[in-house]
């Protein structure tokens, strides 16, 4: 009697989780969206309304003033901005020319550069373009601004729901989905891999594909909208697009195929890279490959001039940035000659933040986060295809794309390397500054001598 009275409650246990999962493939297999997450996103943002006006309530009287009277500062509002708008004016300061300013030298001729390099530790465009990026109100999750800790009973009350929901019914149902994905992206690309070459390994492996990271992309609630499908790459060619995550891989692997470039791994991820290429043809180098530009180069041609091939999905900035900036891309891929499809990716940080921060977090913390948050919402513009121009170096072409996909996506266009975030600044840098300062001064110099 205990048997069948055990298998009965395990049926009865099993019988809605499988429901569940079924309920949650079944439109990835069939690129259906049935609307549940959306709905989720619009339940969460009500909540998040409610809690910023709690928020607004519960401030204290002091506090208030304190922000009201502007005791309370930002770094921008640290820094006055109404200073000189050119390097010669704040040089020469109140004198009329670099003339005088030879003859007539004080202290204060030096402050502009004090201010300048103040402002630079403030304020640095760079450095904090790897830091998670800062709310204007609490999301509910733990990373917050510090002022909002404990302002309410009720915001309290509903933060620990709230962890409850995320820790204890979304993470081991999101870990338990990825690894069901991750398990059938291994077995079909196996199978995929024993296919002759040809046209109906190429149909299988695309929509195999489609459906592989659209499951994993539900792993993280991901709701996503994709603008302007008639720019979307069919064959060949190269995408770039700004990075934020490794997820970037799956949210754009959700509605395209791409071929995949990078550097051979070891362990799991050499596994999943073998599984990928026994299906497809993707592009990885070895370790004393990487280095050579011109090997990687040729690859790459090889790969966009082959017919039936997918088009390589880059991102070019070699780094992941916090999704507020698009910084300075790497030219390797526009030396190709081929046409570029640029891609531009926003995520909305109010339902977690995507942005991987490697020199903090390792691989393992980071999916802990992501599967911990409420929900992924991103949107992806696909746009028009772009070619390399008569008199244009592949810097300037690369420059070009990125500016395209900074003003689309609403981010700032800096140009600065990524590559910052681990490497000092480069002594180049220093010396361009330091050549602009003489320049000013001998040009100005001889053109007075010159007028007398």
């Amino acid at each position: 009697m205990a048997e069948p009275t055990i298998l009965v409650i395990l049926g009865l246990l099993i019988s809605p989780l499988v429901a569940l999962y079924a309920m949650v493939i079944t439109p990835a297999v069939f690129g259906v969206n049935v609307g549940v997450r959306r709905l989720y996103v619009r339940i969460l943002l009500k909540i998040f309304e409610w809690g910023k006006e709690r928020i607004a309530k519960s401030a204290t009287e002091h506090e208030q003033s304190a922000i009201d009277n502007g005791t309370v500062v930002t770094a921008q509002e640290v820094i006055e901005r109404n200073g000189p708008k050119t390097l010669m004016e704040a040089v020469a300061g109140e004198n009329d020319s670099i003339e005088k300013l030879k003859h007539n030298f004080h202290l204060s001729d030096i402050y502009y550069f004090c201010k300048s390099g103040v402002e630079s530790i403030i304020d640095d465009e760079v450095t904090k373009r790897f830091d998670a990026e800062e709310l204007s109100s609490w999301n509910l999750l733990t990373r917050t601004n510090q002022n909002y800790q404990f302002l309410s009973i009720r915001l309290t009350i509903l933060w620990g729901v709230g962890f409850v929901i995320r820790y204890g019914i979304l993470l081991p149902f999101r870990v338990s989905l990825t690894v069901i994905g991750i398990l059938w992206c291994m077995f079909s690309y196996a199978m995929i891999g024993y296919l002759p070459q040809g046209k109906l390994k190429r149909t299988i492996y695309l929509y195999v594909s489609l459906i592989t990271n659209r499951i994993l992309c539900r792993c993280l609630s991901a709701v996503v909208n994709y603008h302007n499908k008639e720019y979307k790459a069919k064959g060949g060619g190269i995408c770039v697009a700004n990075h934020t995550s490794p997820i970037d891989v799956l949210i754009l692997g959700g509605d395209n195929c791409y071929a995949m470039i990078g550097q051979q791994q070891g362990g799991f991820f050499g596994m999943m890279q073998r599984a990928f290429s026994r299906a497809e043809s993707h592009i990885w180098f070895d370790r004393s490959e990487v280095k050579d530009r011109q090997l990687v180069s040729r690859r790459m041609k090889n790969h966009v001039d082959s017919p039936n091939t997918l088009p390589i999905l880059i991102f070019p900035e070699g780094t992941c940035i916090n999704n507020t900036s698009v910084m300075m891309f790497k030219k390797g891929c526009f030396e190709i000659g081929t046409t570029i499809y640029p891609i531009a990716i926003k995520y909305d940080a109010r339902f977690g933040d995507a942005f991987w921060n490697s020199s903090k977090y390792s691989l393992l913390e980071y999916l802990i986060l992501m599967f911990t948050s409420w929900a992924l919402v991103c949107d992806v513009w696909y746009l028009p295809p772009m070619t390399q121009k008569e008199n244009e170096n592949a810097a300037q072409f690369a420059g070009r794309v990125k500016s395209v996909i900074a003003k689309q996506g609403g981010l700032l266009d800096l140009v600065w390397d990524g590559q910052l975030k681990r490497q000092q600044v480069k002594s180049s840098y220093k010396e361009q500054k330091q050549a602009e300062y003489s320049k000013l001064i001998c040009d100005e110099y001889n053109n007075e001598k010159h007028e007398k």
